[in-house]
């Protein structure tokens, strides 16, 4: 079996394994009364998140295994070099969006109540951070809106 095959098999196997969370994810969204926009938010969200996980984490994570610096690794650097596209209000989504699903892993025990705990805590410090570095680079010369 080559690198490749392995690689991709893991990556299937990550993705396999999400599926199941983020189903359930949007059961609970479902049932709690949101809109249905706001969950086609949360859950395209937390879908950029596991795939920032299979793909641009080192190691490959599952979304159960991910931690409070996972979720500061994909707002401070990749999320605005890689995906921000829109204006600086969009990383307050995707910080609300990651604040509610962390909890929720937690209530169900998906997750440790630590790692709520230092999500939350890291999301509420790093807000400034994560605005700036989003603010940051729509000043750069080659991005228009």
């Amino acid at each position: 079996m080559s690198d490749t095959d392995t690689y991709d098999t893991r990556v299937q196997a990550i993705r396999d394994s999400n599926q199941p969370i983020l189903d359930s994810f949007q059961a609970w969204l479902e049932q709690s009364g949101l809109t249905d926009k706001t969950i086609k938010s949360y859950l395209s969200h937390i879908r950029l998140f596991a795939e920032y996980l299979v793909y641009y984490d080192d190691p490959l994570k599952k979304l159960d295994q991910a931690h409070s610096g996972d979720v500061r690794t994909f707002l401070s650097y990749w999320f605005p070099r890689k995906v921000m596209y829109d204006s600086v209000p969009s990383p307050k989504s995707y910080m609300a969006s990651l604040k509610k699903f962390f909890q929720w892993m937690g209530e169900t025990g998906r997750v440790s109540p630590k790692t709520v705990a230092g999500v939350l805590t890291m999301l509420k410090a790093g807000r400034d951070e994560f605005l700036e570095s989003a603010a940051d680079y729509n000043s750069y010369p080659w991005f228009t809106q």
